[in-house]
């Protein structure tokens, strides 16, 4: 059903508010709020109505229903001076007064999916693993300040972080959670598009000292509400804040679990609030990707290590950062910057013996920059064994056994990155390397297509670009080629074939094909 009031439309079935042009995003309580409202608008809904019909008779303070109302208030346009929308009736509740039109749903199209490996485009909805599943949502942001989002951010990756290091269970990564953020969601829709029995959501608040975070936990094959709570304490807390939560979210799902496998999930990253909060900061502008976003998100990463100088994450963000700027040609002193990402990546991983984040990125970047690719493949090995939830890890696995000669390893490790982030906006960089991956083992039309549905995702992606031209090019399918060596040469005018260094490829006639395909493509020397 979709209700129609001043310029809102409230769909039901899609669980959709907008108003205007623009869609309205909204916690679930609000969005059943003013469903059940403007459902009973005829008469005055008390506030145990509301405790009955939104949180199923559960105990809820006098201030979070205010909260609420105030949220939905403001959503549709009103406020509690004007009250043109939802009037407060004093000792009595409330009704909603708007004039309200209904009129059945629109038929709505199944939402468009990312392809994984070998998967067809009208793939079924993703299958439950066999262990227990979750998927951890943006949380709402209530400072009243746009400029906390990113504390907020950071509280769900760091619990995401501390979820996925139980091997037991099934986490999805963050870039997937991520492209939720600021939509109305239907949690069992969530749990099929991401193949999760499990979905956590909730809403941080941080004001001068004090932060709360609330949470509640989700089956997302009923819709049954498992587990909700709320902790609070000082900033200088804020870890203890997130252990609490991960460990109720663990208890929840399997209350018998040992208190072993519970205290791995726990490690502060730094002891330094401040270090931590550019850390967090730095992370949206990595997030960003961009040149201007890379080199700010170094900057932060710099600033986290000048405070904490054992910041193990930050070393490994920060020469990440470095190997960013080297696969996009955006160095301006490509000697100097090398030799400051690998000093970076091996304070990382000297500092990160059990930091997955650390080892990950700090082994790849000793592979990448210094040609390390033995202690860098043990690196990544580590960190896959500290974490083996961590997407991010998987990505820089199977890109790494491209290098080391093993594509159809490589294909299995970015399979599985798929399968743990299968909505990632940066699917792109496992797509890519798929293709490359099918490029190195001979399989050239496949790896023509896995490239270019990288380059449907990203159209700029150099790795992408250099694997379609080299791979048409191969396969005797010269225009085509020519005409994707055009655009790589506008993405990247300053690549050339030697600038792909030999020690990214431990078997020489990979570096030989690698080469002759460009070359035939039209790539200078």
């Amino acid at each position: 059903m979709r209700f129609l009031f001043a310029n809102c439309v409230l769909d039901t079935d899609r669980r959709e508010l907008t108003c205007g042009p623009q869609p309205v995003p909204l916690q679930p309580q609000v969005f059943d709020l003013l469903v059940y409202l403007i459902e009973n608008r005829e008469r005055v809904v008390s506030k145990d109505d509301l405790l009955a019909a939104v949180w199923a008779g559960r105990i809820v303070s006098e201030s979070t229903l205010i909260s609420q109302i105030s949220t939905a208030r403001k959503s549709v346009g009103d406020n509690g001076e004007a009250q043109k929308v939802i009037r407060t009736i004093a000792r009595k509740g409330f009704r909603f007064v708007g004039k309200v039109t209904e009129e059945p749903s629109r038929a709505q199209p199944p939402a468009p999916r990312p392809i994984g490996r070998g998967e067809p485009l009208d793939a079924p909805t993703l299958p439950l693993p066999a262990k227990p599943s979750i998927a951890v949502l943006p949380f709402q942001n209530l400072s009243g300040d746009g400029e906390q989002e990113y504390f907020a951010d950071g509280m769900v990756e760091d619990i995401i972080t501390g979820l996925s290091r139980l091997r037991w269970l099934f986490v999805i990564a963050r870039n997937s959670s991520f492209t939720y953020k600021g939509r109305a969601i239907d949690v069992k829709q969530v749990g099929r598009e991401l193949g999760v029995r499990y979905v956590l959501e909730g809403s941080v608040r941080k004001a001068a000292n004090r932060v709360r975070i609330s949470g509640q936990l989700i089956d997302a094959t009923t819709g049954a509400h498992l587990w909700a709570e709320r902790y609070e304490a000082t900033a200088d807390d804020i870890f203890e804040l997130q252990d609490q939560m991960t460990l109720s979210v663990v208890g929840a799902i399997a209350p018998k679990l040992e208190q072993a496998e519970i205290e791995r999930a726990r490690r502060k990253p730094t002891q330094n609030l401040d270090a931590y909060d550019y850390y967090l900061r730095g992370m949206v502008d990595f997030y960003r990707r961009g040149q201007d976003a890379t080199t700010a998100a170094l900057q932060l990463f710099a600033k986290a290590i000048e405070l904490d100088g054992d910041f193990a994450s930050a070393y490994g963000m920060a020469a990440w950062c470095y190997v960013w700027r080297a696969y996009n040609g955006w160095m301006l002193d490509p000697v100097q910057e090398r030799a400051e990402g690998i000093r970076l990546a091996r304070r990382a991983v000297e500092l990160g013996r059990d930091d997955a984040v650390a080892l990950a990125r700090g082994g790849y970047a000793l592979g990448f920059l210094a040609g390390e690719l033995d202690s860098g493949l043990a690196f990544l090995e580590r960190a896959l064994q500290l974490n083996p939830n961590l997407a991010a890890t998987w990505v820089l696995s199977g890109l790494f056994r491209n290098f080391l000669g093993e594509p159809d390893v490589a294909i299995e490790h970015l399979a599985h990155a798929m399968r743990l982030s299968p909505l990632d906006p940066t699917s792109y960089h496992m797509q890519a390397g798929t293709g490359f991956a099918h490029f190195l083992a001979g399989r050239f039309d496949d790896a023509c297509k896995w490239a270019e549905r990288a380059l449907r995702e990203e159209p700029n992606h150099t790795p992408a670009c250099s694997v379609t031209a080299a791979a048409h090019a191969l396969a005797g399918r010269l225009p085509q080629a020519q005409r994707a060596m055009a655009h790589l040469r506008q993405v990247h005018p300053t690549l050339r074939v030697t600038t792909f260094p030999p020690i990214l490829f431990r078997r020489p006639e990979h570096l030989a094909l690698w080469r002759e395909g460009l070359r035939k493509a039209g790539l200078p020397e």
